[in-house]
């Protein structure tokens, strides 16, 4: 799933160590794209086609919207502080608590609507779908920045 490419310090030394960026290939970058946009269609699909109240369609779409932005940036919170802690203990808390909240509600919601228990299936493994296709996406687009990132520091090097 992953290319690389050397880089080589512009001018400097031969002996200048060659640095190896890993890109990820196009397939994985197409298959990803398809895979979250696959994600978005069976989820839309479903909530536009769900059988019941208003009020019911209309929170599991924000219950879905909520779990998607938080499945974002609870990408982008674990990712900045891999190497070491670089947030407040409190923001942790509202990254990690925020995407709690969003699954507990969203499956709450799923749980007690009275619907056919295929439809509660549908969107069950859908909106799984859609968080793991999000989080496959932000560490995919993470990943080509830090890629660009490393290939443009060693070049003005």
């Amino acid at each position: 799933m992953e290319s690389t490419t050397p880089v080589t310090p512009r001018n400097s030394p031969a002996a200048a160590p060659t640095v190896i960026v890993q890109r990820d290939t196009r397939a994985w970058r197409l298959q990803t794209w398809i895979s979250f946009g696959l994600a978005l269609l069976v989820c839309g699909t479903g909530l536009a086609w769900l059988p019941g109240a208003d009020l019911d369609r209309a929170f599991m779409v924000m219950g879905y919207v909520f779990c998607l932005s938080t499945a974002f940036a609870l990408s982008k919170f674990v990712r900045d502080n891999a190497v070491s802690p670089s947030d407040t203990p409190l923001w942790s808390l509202v990254v990690w608590g925020g995407f709690g909240v969003a699954m507990a509600l969203t499956g709450w919601g799923l749980f007690r609507m009275d619907i056919n228990p295929t439809w509660k299936a549908y969107l069950v493994v859908s909106w799984l779908y859609l968080i793991s296709a999000a989080f496959t996406l932000a560490k995919m687009l993470r990943d080509a920045y830090e890629a660009e990132r490393i290939e443009r520091d060693h070049a003005q090097q």
